[in-house]
């Protein structure tokens, strides 16, 4: 017997399954894409939280959190001097968050267009 494969009819019931798996891969690589720009997002959060709340600084989660903050923020260090500690870390350390979350939710949501 001879297997020949012909292309699904366009009003065949199992047309649409196979439209709906076309976007799979953006959807996936959108869905990441939002995900890396949450996660920074929320680490640059958590650090200008545990700052402003004057976690202990000798804590090895905090100088986790402190570390994992300053990679991500490197490009955005002291754009802000002022002489209030706490608004120049929820600046300079907000900047970047605001920036990662609206980059990787456009990024993220053209993808799922295309």
């Amino acid at each position: 017997m001879e297997n020949t494969r012909e292309p699904i009819p366009p009003n065949s019931p199992y047309a649409s399954q196979r439209r709906s798996r076309d976007g799979v891969g953006a959807n996936r690589t959108a869905l990441i894409i939002h995900t890396i720009g949450d996660v920074a997002a929320g680490f640059l959060g958590l650090w200008i939280l545990l700052y402003l709340l004057q976690a202990n600084q000798g804590n090895a989660f905090v100088d986790f959190v402190r570390g994992t903050a300053d990679w991500l923020a490197w490009w955005a260090r002291d754009i802000f001097t002022m002489d209030n500690e706490g608004v120049r870390v929820f600046l300079n350390y907000g900047l970047p968050a605001a920036l990662y979350l609206l980059l990787g939710h456009g990024i993220a949501a053209r993808m799922r267009r295309v």
